[in-house]
């Protein structure tokens, strides 16, 4: 039998104990944490955060400060801060992993798919040819090549000049 190592998913089956409120809001009001949240890039409205449970290497989601579940909701200022981190976003992913497209998504709902479905944010998915093979297929695993904490320090930086 084949092994597929990772090591950081051994937080996620351990945390038995679930935190009140909504994750996204905690994510966006604890500054002081952003770096054991992986959350990477903020502006007045919106941030951006490595997602702990990727699609593929180098997901993200672009989250408004305030709690709301639906595009509707938000204030113009809101809705330009959240696009606007969308396209900073993208190009710091663009020149730090040098995808060939990307996937950008937004399920609102829990039946749409939302595993956050009371607080609005758009995914950000990098995509590469190939990067779909028999893994998913097969077994129904992804491979991540990249360590969420290596990938984080990359995109940081990268942030820092953005």
């Amino acid at each position: 039998m084949d092994k597929l190592w990772a090591p950081w998913r051994i937080n996620y089956i351990r945390n038995n104990k679930r935190e009140k409120g909504c994750l996204l809001c905690r994510l966006g009001r604890n500054k002081k944490r952003d770096a054991e949240n992986l959350v990477f890039l903020r502006n007045i409205h919106a941030f951006c955060v490595l997602n702990k449970f990727p699609y593929n290497n180098g997901h993200v989601m672009i989250c408004p400060l305030s709690h709301k579940k639906d595009f509707r909701q938000l204030t113009k200022e809101e809705l330009l801060g959240l696009i606007d981190l969308l396209i900073v976003a993208q190009g710091i992913l663009e020149k730090t992993l040098v995808p060939q497209g990307f996937n950008i998504g937004v399920n609102i709902g829990k039946v749409s798919g939302a595993g956050v479905d009371k607080h609005l944010h758009i995914h950000l998915v990098p995509r590469w040819i190939g990067d779909t093979n028999f893994m998913p297929v097969i077994s129904g695993s992804r491979v991540i090549s990249q360590s969420l904490t290596e990938l984080y320090r990359q995109l940081k930086r990268r942030a820092k000049n953005a």
